[in-house]
């Protein structure tokens, strides 16, 4: 997805007719949209690399590994068309019917009071998320919610909670984490794989939709260009960068509400827009794929694990059929950020320890290790989507998108399905691209 034979930047007061900030799924989508609408496009995006908040690299053993998004569900109509148009490989998770838990090294057995407790406890909140006239909970965290349970349940749904959302859970609310149920789809949904939000993924990672994008753009897409200022005019808007400025007559902003808060924009943005932008954070999320020459794990396990001990962490097995063993390592929030103190060794160690008893001893010894910690990511601030402070809702998913005069809006945070997916971001690219040639077509 580096991109470090691309074309030059645009010079000074080049011109386009849009200019796509953030190159994204969602920035990407759009522009692909734009330029099949024959439309000149130009896409800005900050980093060296491609994919905003997906990244995929190749392993040791020829296998690829993504380390940001991945999952596509089983209604993820939009990213499961786009894999087929680009040729790749989708497979299903293998999974079981529940994952092993692991309490201070030990399994936790499905009927133990702390896990019953947790399944009544989610069923209540999914009742509760559906039902309810959640608002007035929203300056009620999901900390002091978790407080009132007992310790071994708190913890249960404490690490499924970081996992979910990547939040620290004393600047979430109640109603936030309600109202993200009820958006993408219930609980049942995002916690499964087998007929939920992580049924399925690519053999050649998500980073070959990224490519197979980028490609058909070729030189329209400039990586290592930070848009420093949008200055819109009665003729249009001026994209400023390092390298230049460029005249458009439409912009796409596609980076997370938080990102955007980088940017200067003249005139300022309207109080609606800019409450996005006030309102919201980005969560803190550690990604780890370890890479063996088989997936030895099945012989005693699905490879599904959630581990209590702390930091707490969600393991799949994310093994592409036929090919080495992946173990994929989730964490989020504040005990994400715990692990930015260790050396690399330390923190492998630190990830994989707890699976030597349940997994094997081998898994301690990986063919290839691939992290990546997304809190501290300059250009991308975190992951999967930006997250509401607690008191507001501008922020809560899905965010206004309404366009600001020639300044029209992506992202996953927008999408009406599936905020906070990939399928939202490829969502939100097309209707932005949509409005875009609506609003430039002849009437």
């Amino acid at each position: 997805m580096d991109r470090q034979d691309a074309e030059p930047a645009p010079e000074q007061d080049a011109a386009a007719t849009v200019v796509v900030v953030g190159a994204g799924l969602a920035g990407l989508t759009a522009a692909r949209e734009l330029h099949r609408a024959g439309l000149d496009v130009v896409v800005l995006e900050a980093a060296d690399r491609l994919g905003g908040r997906a990244m995929t690299e190749t392993t040791a053993l020829g296998s690829r590994a993504d380390l940001g998004g991945q999952w596509i569900g089983h209604d993820h109509q939009r990213i499961k068309d786009l894999a087929a148009e680009l040729g790749a490989t989708e497979f299903r998770m293998h999974t079981g019917a529940l994952p092993l838990m692991i309490d201070r090294s030990r399994r936790l057995r499905p009927w133990a009071p702390a896990v019953l407790g947790a399944v009544l406890v989610l069923a209540a909140t999914e009742v509760f998320s559906r039902l309810a006239d959640t608002r007035r909970w929203n300056t009620t965290t999901v900390e002091s919610w978790l407080r009132r349970l007992p310790r071994r349940t708190g913890r249960l749904l404490e690490v499924l909670a970081h996992i979910s959302w990547t939040a620290d859970l004393d600047r979430y609310s109640v109603h936030a984490m309600a109202r993200g149920i009820r958006q993408q789809g219930g609980l049942r949904t995002m916690l499964s794989t087998a007929g939920g939000a992580q049924e399925s993924l690519l053999t050649e990672g998500i980073g070959a939709l990224v490519d197979g994008l980028a490609g058909e753009l070729g030189s329209r897409v400039h990586p290592g260009r930070r848009v420093t200022a949008i200055v819109a005019g009665g003729d249009g808007v001026a994209v400023h960068t390092a390298a230049g400025r460029l005249r458009a007559a439409k912009v796409i902003v596609t980076v997370p509400p938080p990102t955007a808060a980088r940017i200067t924009f003249d005139p300022e943005l309207p109080p609606r827009r800019a409450a996005i932008v006030a309102e919201t954070y980005m969560g803190s999320v550690y990604k780890a794929v370890a890479v063996y020459p088989r997936p030895f794990w099945r012989d005693r396990s699905t490879g599904e694990f959630v581990v209590l001990d702390r930091p707490g962490r969600a393991v799949f097995d994310t093994s592409a059929p036929g090919g080495p063993g992946h173990l994929c390592v989730l964490m989020g929030g504040p005990e994400a950020r715990e692990l930015d103190r260790l050396e690399p060794a330390e923190r492998r160690r630190a990830v994989l320890g707890a699976l030597v008893g349940h997994a094997g001893p081998q898994v301690l010894e990986p063919a290839g290790w691939h992290e990546k910690s997304w809190h501290l990511d300059e250009n991308v601030g975190g992951g999967y989507l930006a997250l509401a402070l607690p008191g507001g809702t501008a922020g809560i998913a899905p965010v206004d998108c309404a366009p600001v005069g020639d300044i029209h809006w992506a992202g996953t945070e927008t999408a009406r399905d599936h905020a906070g997916y990939l399928e939202g971001a490829i969502e939100s690219g097309i209707r932005a691209a949509r409005e875009v040639i609506e609003a430039l077509s002849p009437a």
